[in-house]
């Protein structure tokens, strides 16, 4: 199941939404912005996973999917996706930013290049791409909205994950503050924060004994489905989230 059906929240909208190959948050959210209406550009640093998934939506979609690869940590090919993505769109109204990087590693064992490589792709990646989408939207006339994908993490301790959750908290914080500086230009800044969205890679970096566990933890005793996320987040980034900005808003049924 891919969510519910859609009722045109995005229609005739231009939306940008990074690590959207593959089947986890960034493709479900892809294939819902698609299902309400927007044309969007798909970008990932995984040049074939991209490729497949462009190919598959462009198939469904006809003229309102693009590709353009991109790694997060690279500004000059971050100005190339942003720049791209209004050259073929006309205009950028949506940012999503799905980027982000994981791994299970105790402080006490966790190297430098561990924790910088984490919050190289998973903060400064998304304040890469903001500072690069909002620019573009100002000088377009203003408006539009920028969603960050967060993560409960930036509330809530678990072990090994350090790197992770400041990351994560920092995003939160940065999705607050950067709407403050934008709120004058009409343009929307807010987070979506889930707690466990399954999907196959997700397996690479949790082992599934401590994936089985976390998803005891939810009140609906399972994990969140991508599309779950992807709903929320197409929602930031519709009108009908009007006179929210830097919300981060729990997507979880976690309890204590």
């Amino acid at each position: 199941m891919t969510g519910p059906l859609g009722h045109a929240l995005l229609d005739g909208k231009s939306v940008v939404v990074t690590a959207a190959a593959g089947t986890g948050i960034g493709a479900a959210v892809a294939r819902r912005c698609l299902d309400e209406g927007a044309r969007v550009v798909l970008s990932d640093s995984h040049g074939r996973r991209l490729d497949e998934a462009a190919g598959k939506l462009s198939g469904e979609y006809p003229g309102r999917v693009w590709a353009v690869p991109c790694d997060v940590t690279d500004e000059d090919a971050v100005q190339k996706l942003i720049k791209t993505a209004a050259d073929r769109c006309g205009r950028i109204d949506v940012l999503v930013n799905n980027a982000g990087l994981g791994g299970n590693r105790p402080v006490i064992e966790m190297a430098d290049e561990e924790w910088h490589r984490v919050l190289d792709v998973t903060l400064t990646g998304t304040f890469r791409c903001t500072r690069a989408a909002l620019r573009h939207m100002i000088a377009q006339g203003g408006g539009g909205a920028v969603v960050n994908n967060a993560s409960v993490l930036g509330w809530r301790a678990q072990a090994g994950q350090a790197h992770y959750a400041a990351a994560k908290a920092g995003v939160m914080a940065f999705t607050r503050c950067t709407a403050l500086d934008v709120a004058a230009y009409g343009i929307r800044v807010n987070a979506v924060a889930p707690s466990l969205a399954t999907h196959p890679h997700l397996s690479k970096v949790i082992s599934e004994e401590e994936l089985a566990g976390l998803a005891a933890r939810e009140a609906f005793g399972r994990a969140a489905r991508p599309w779950e996320v992807a709903t929320v987040v197409a929602f930031l980034a519709s009108d009908y989230a009007s006179y929210l900005t830097g919300e981060v808003i729990s997507v979880s049924s976690q309890h204590p």
